[in-house]
């Protein structure tokens, strides 16, 4: 499922936001917090994604192991955020959901997958592996909570 946020199911944030608390090491800073997330997608270019533990479009109410937000801009769509659940990696979900990310970019016209990245970050490999290749490197672009500064890559996909 992708939705745009206008079309916001009343507890798929709920579960967005239980996947990135999950999710998201809080020594890198990286997890948004609700308002961020509400605010992203109330402005009807961001979509949501959300998977359940089999690999489906979790029912109503069901637990979400994973999700992905993105923006379109044009014939481009940028993974803002993608998270597996920890309890439910290593079981093929991330790679299922990027892809469902560019199927349904590719839906709304998007030629160009983009995302960006902090070096270091483990899942460069499903990124390289789906495709993505380098672009750009933002020279100490991540501020770590601690003060540490971590340069970011920004990678592109044709989207055929």
């Amino acid at each position: 499922m992708t939705t745009p946020g206008n079309d916001l199911a009343g507890d798929d944030l709920d579960r967005i936001m239980a996947v990135m608390e999950a999710a998201f090491d809080p020594a890198y800073g990286e997890a948004w917090n609700r308002r961020q997330v509400e605010d992203a997608l109330l402005l009807g270019n961001c979509h949501y994604g959300l998977i359940a533990a089999d690999g489906n479009e979790p029912a109503p109410g069901e637990v979400a192991a994973g999700f992905f937000m993105s923006r379109t801009a044009y014939d481009e769509e940028e993974l803002l955020l993608i998270a597996i659940a920890p309890q439910y990696r290593r079981l093929g979900l991330g790679r299922t959901l990027l892809a469902r990310f560019a199927d349904t970019a590719r839906e709304r016209g998007a030629e160009r997958l983009l995302l960006e990245m902090r070096r270091g970050n483990p899942a460069e490999a499903l990124y390289r592996s789906a495709g993505f290749t380098p672009i750009g490197l933002r020279p100490n672009y991540y501020r770590m909570p601690n003060g540490e500064r971590i340069d970011a890559i920004t990678f592109a996909c044709e989207n055929d």
